[in-house]
């Protein structure tokens, strides 16, 4: 049994979606991030960064137990675990880890700061607006000329790489529009039609709907956005 403990955020989704992939037992513990979930003792001893998503593998190496936290390192090793998604030869297994490198260092910060700005930052700051929507432009430029004669991002097969950056490219965190990219826009229709993804986009959706803006009041922004973040583990979870 895997322990995903997780919130419909897109590093939230990956997993999901990778665990639908990979038809494995788990149950998913739900880490509400704007009524301070991940400040919790219980949480931070399995994820230190007071970040959501962190597994516990209650199968790891050597059937013991095994605790993981970043979503990349997650896709990993259960990539490593099942077999599944990771090429084993080195060559081809690289391709895969530096597409996985580039979600983690710059679709996801750069979405995400895009995200900030247009809708959660408590004033309209015109140069930061533009700065982020400018700049994950060029990250589906990158994208899309890499998907041109691809069906995914390092070929053919379907990997952790593609599992990764799909869920930033939900239309609600552009601040771009996608059918302006086409190649990238045929691959996230394509990725869309899995019926894994589809399965992975239902996991807490009844609690917050994948791809929709979420409702926070003044205390949820502080949480998210404020120095909340500098006294994790010392404050009071709400």
């Amino acid at each position: 049994m895997i322990k995903c403990y997780s919130w419909p955020t897109p590093n939230g989704i990956k997993i999901h979606i990778m665990l639908e992939e990979c038809s494995l037992n788990y149950k998913v513990y739900g880490i509400d991030i704007t009524k301070g979930d991940q400040f919790k003792k219980s949480f931070l001893k399995i994820s230190p960064n007071n970040k959501m998503p962190a597994i516990v593998d209650e199968e790891g190496p050597n059937k013991k137990p095994i605790s993981i936290f970043e979503s990349g390192a997650i896709l990993m090793y259960l990539a490593e675990k099942t077999g599944k998604f990771l090429p084993k030869l080195k060559r081809e297994k690289y391709k895969v880890v530096q597409w996985l490198m580039f979600q983690m260092g710059g679709v996801g910060p750069m979405l995400g700061q895009s995200n900030f700005f247009h809708h959660y930052c408590p004033e309209k700051i015109p140069y930061a607006i533009n700065r982020y929507k400018n700049e994950v432009g060029r990250i589906y430029n990158v994208l899309d000329k890499q998907l041109k004669g691809n069906k995914y991002l390092t070929g053919n097969n379907y990997t952790i790489a593609d599992i990764a950056v799909w869920p930033w490219i939900i239309p609600y965190y552009q601040g771009q529009k996608i059918e302006n990219f086409r190649n990238l826009y045929s691959w996230y229709k394509i990725i869309n039609e899995r019926t894994a993804v589809k399965k992975g986009l239902n996991v807490l959706s009844k609690r917050q709907k994948p791809g929709k803006e979420i409702k926070m009041n003044k205390a949820a922004k502080e949480r998210l956005y404020g120095n909340i973040q500098r006294d994790a583990g010392k404050m009071k979870v709400y």
